[in-house]
């Protein structure tokens, strides 16, 4: 994953725009809160299918993401994290657009 995207995620993080982990992901998921869940991509396939049902049951996108459990936990200043929800729509937008902005050629 690329590094601005990485920021984006801890800036989110100190902002206390996420929730951090498998159990707070779920809780706000279920309570309508969660905007947006993304999923380290060598979670368990249980945790997978554990966050994407609930997910795709209360109608929030969840994506699995390129980072492992060890890059998105240190972006959020974490050991290991296998999931992240968005509670804030702002630092959803911003994490999109750093997406966009990956995918463009940089001009030199």
């Amino acid at each position: 994953m690329e590094k601005n995207t990485l920021l984006v995620i801890g800036l989110a993080a100190r902002a206390r725009g996420i929730v951090i982990g498998t159990n707070q992901v779920l809780e706000a998921v279920r309570k309508n809160k969660a905007k947006l869940v993304l999923i380290a991509d060598n979670v368990s396939d249980n945790t997978y299918k554990n966050i994407t049902d609930k997910s795709l049951y209360y109608s929030v996108q969840a994506q699995k993401i390129d980072a492992t459990t060890e890059e998105l936990g240190k972006a959020v200043g974490h050991n290991n994290t296998a999931a992240i929800a968005f509670t804030d729509a702002n630092f959803v937008k911003a994490y999109e657009k750093s997406l966009s902005d990956n995918k463009q050629p940089s001009k030199k």
